[in-house]
């Protein structure tokens, strides 16, 4: 029987991957129009200025009395001044009256300030009788008070296009009274397996068949980066089924196959992709990962996943992830690090940049890395590390970067 395997015999290296990647990807133009209850997280369009003062009044900054500074002035608590109380003022009501010299008001924390006040005595320095009010401490003009506008100004440019909306800027917008915001839109990823073999979870297995689990692992590490995933129905290997698929995944804005990439005679989808698209590269040194495609097809970026669970989502974290919030114009991804000793003697593959899984256990790093294709393998190890691709053996006890996942 003839073979017709086609072996990657050419990969580039990691560095010129993410380079060929970052200058293919644009960031997305469209626009939603969100509630303020859906803005979280979300990147914000468009400069935001506001149209009102914050607060739009001056108002007390605790409870007491709101007088006028000038009568408190030589007051002490052997020698009180006393004040005619005239009025009390809670949060959300006007003042009726305008104090005179002598008079003073009973108000609340937040609640506005009445006309001819210019301070606030607090409630512990003074002692009520009926009408009378003592005072036992000056105040001078504007103490105890929030100025109109002292937190933002009728105006003011308060949030910035490419903010990330986090719950203190959602609290920002509220405060100056909007009620939706404009942000970027986030990238529809279209996510296609391949392959005869694979499965939807819940069918029957038939000898020879695997459950799809890439479609899954794709679809949740898309949403946790600003994307949302597009599953579509497992394409099989046939030209004409995934041409097919190829023609609907371009109504979304990302492409994102798994499976078919390798150097298999039925592993048809970069010849696919190439009848109608440009393939920049198809192969890296790495591992797990090497049977790895990017380019672009109808003028949207696609990745063409390797099969291998393992090598498919060591890949998403890698570069797809990186990619997804560009377009997202998002801020990079930034995971946290721990650094802690190895726990076992690795030996990496010399030429090829390698991901490796581990478990932390009482602080020290335990190799998890089990094979390309077992999802165990980072289902069970709480990040990686990353060995050089000039690096062969790394030691017991040597100190290592783990990246969370």
């Amino acid at each position: 029987m003839t073979t017709r395997m086609r072996p990657i015999r050419d990969t580039i290296p990691l560095s010129e991957a993410r380079q060929i990647i970052h200058a293919n990807i644009t960031p997305i133009e469209r626009v939603d129009h969100v509630p303020l209850e859906a803005a979280h997280d979300r990147v914000l369009a468009h400069d935001v200025v506001s149209t009102v003062d914050v607060p739009p009044f001056a108002r007390a900054a605790m409870d007491g009395y709101a007088v006028r500074a000038e009568d408190t002035f030589g007051t002490s608590r052997s020698e009180p001044v006393v004040l005619r109380c005239v009025e009390q003022i809670f949060t959300g009501q006007i003042a009726e009256r305008t104090l005179a010299s002598g008079d003073c008001a009973e108000i609340a924390t937040g609640a506005p300030i009445p006309p001819g006040a210019d301070a606030v005595v607090m409630v512990e320095e003074t002692d009520a009788g009926g009408q009378d009010v003592r005072i036992f401490t000056p105040v001078y003009p504007r103490q105890n008070v929030g100025r109109q506008g002292a937190d933002i100004q009728e105006g003011q440019t308060v949030l910035c296009a490419g903010d990330v909306l986090t719950p203190a800027k959602v609290g920002v917008l509220a405060a100056v009274g909007r009620t939706e915001v404009g942000v970027i839109a986030r990238p529809r990823v279209a996510i296609l397996s391949t392959g005869n073999e694979i499965v939807a979870p819940g069918q029957p297995l038939a000898a020879g068949q695997l459950y799809d689990v890439n479609r899954f692992t794709i679809a949740a590490l898309v949403e946790r980066h600003g994307g949302i995933a597009v599953e579509y129905r497992t394409a099989s290997d046939t030209i004409d089924d995934l041409s097919r698929a190829i023609e609907e995944c371009l109504q979304d804005d990302v492409l994102v196959f798994s499976g078919g990439s390798s150097v298999g005679e039925r592993d048809l989808i970069l010849d696919a992709l190439a009848a109608r698209g440009e393939v920049l590269f198809h192969g890296i040194a790495v591992k797990p990962g090497k049977p790895m495609a990017f380019g672009r097809v109808g003028g949207r970026p696609f990745f063409g996943m390797p099969g291998y669970p393992t090598s498919c989502l060591t890949n998403s974290y890698a570069l797809l992830v990186p990619a997804l919030r560009q377009i997202a114009a998002l801020p990079a991804w930034s995971p946290r690090v721990v650094t802690v000793p190895l726990g076992a003697r690795i030996i990496s593959t010399t030429g090829r940049h390698q991901f490796y899984t581990v478990r932390i256990e009482d602080g020290v790093a335990v190799p998890a890395f089990k094979s390309s294709g077992d999802i165990t393998s980072m289902s069970r190890a709480d990040g990686y590390i990353e060995i050089a691709e000039h690096t062969d053996i790394v030691e017991k006890g040597e100190v290592v970067e783990v990246k969370l996942f």
